[in-house]
C-alpha cells in the first residue's frame, strides 16, 4: 500500500478520499496567477488580462496573456504562462485541422472541447503532469457568441461573465453586481477594466494590460493597439481617482 505522501507526488493517482492532489497543485498555479478577465456582450466578448510587469525594465509587449486561437477565436491565460503557450499551439493546429478537413471555421465550443480533452489526458498517465494554466476561451460562430473557463482537470464551463487567476473573487462580485445582458462591448471593456483597476489597486496602465475583441460585426478576434486602449484606460483612471476622493 501506497504511503499517504506517495499520492502527493509526481504520478496523478487517487488518494483514498477521491481526490487528485497534482490537479489541485495546478489549480493552485493558477490561483496564483495573474488575472484575467472575460465578457460576453451584445456585439461580441472581450477579454481583459493584468499582465503584472515585475520589473520596470521589462518590455511590456514580450509578456503575452492574450493569443488569438483563430480568426475568430482569442484565448486570456493565467496560471503558467509556458503551459499555456502549449495549449495555444494545440488549438491552433486544432483549428487547422477543422478547415482543412471540414472546409470551414471551427465552432468555439468544439475548439474547447478539444483543448480540455488534451487537458484531461494529463491527468491520467504515468509521467505527465497537469497543465498549471486556465484558459478563457472567447470567440464568435455563426452570428452567436461564446465565452468558456478551462480547468487544469479538463472541464469546461460556459459564462456569460467570469475571471480567471488571483484576483477571481474580487471580479466576480462586482461582474454580479454590475454585469447586464444588454452590455455594449465598449461598455464590457470599461467593466473589465475597472475590475482589473480594483484587483491591482489602481496600477494599470497601457503597458501592464491587454484587451483582446472577438467582434460580431467584423467575426474576427483582435488584440487591442495602445493607442485604442489609451482612451478606456484614462476613463478608468479617472473614474477611480472620483472614488477615492
Amino acid at each position: 500500500m501506497m504511503p499517504q505522501m506517495g499520492y502527493d507526488r509526481a504520478i496523478t493517482v487517487f488518494s483514498p478520499d477521491g481526490r487528485l492532489f497534482q490537479v489541485e497543485y495546478a489549480r493552485e498555479a493558477v490561483k496564483r496567477g495573474t488575472t484575467a478577465v472575460g465578457i460576453k456582450a451584445q456585439d461580441g466578448v472581450a477579454l481583459l488580462v493584468d499582465k503584472r510587469l515585475t520589473s520596470r525594465l521589462l518590455e511590456g509587449g514580450s509578456v503575452e496573456k492574450i493569443f488569438r486561437l483563430d480568426e475568430h477565436i482569442g484565448a486570456a491565460t493565467s496560471g503558467l504562462v509556458a503551459d499555456a503557450r502549449m495549449l495555444i499551439d494545440r488549438g491552433r493546429i486544432e483549428s487547422q485541422i477543422n478547415k482543412v478537413v471540414y472546409d470551414e471555421p471551427i465552432d468555439v465550443e468544439t475548439l474547447a472541447k478539444k483543448i480540455c480533452d488534451y487537458k484531461q489526458a494529463f491527468t491520467q498517465y504515468g509521467g505527465l503532469r497537469p497543465f498549471g494554466t486556465a484558459l478563457l476561451i472567447g470567440g464568435v460562430y455563426n452570428g452567436d457568441k461564446f465565452l468558456f473557463e478551462t480547468d487544469p482537470s479538463g472541464a469546461l464551463l460556459e459564462y456569460k461573465a467570469t475571471a480567471i487567476g488571483s484576483g477571481r473573487s474580487i471580479v466576480t462580485e462586482l461582474l454580479e453586481q454590475q454585469y447586464k445582458e444588454d452590455i455594449k462591448l465598449k461598455d464590457a471593456i470599461l467593466l473589465g477594466l475597472g475590475a482589473l483597476y480594483k484587483v491591482t489597486e489602481g496600477k494599470i496602465d497601457i503597458t501592464t494590460v491587454d484587451v483582446g475583441l472577438a467582434e460580431s460585426e467584423t467575426k474576427r478576434f483582435r488584440i487591442l493597439e495602445a493607442k485604442e486602449l489609451e482612451p478606456y484606460i484614462k476613463k478608468v483612471q479617472e473614474k477611480g481617482k472620483k472614488a477615492e476622493e
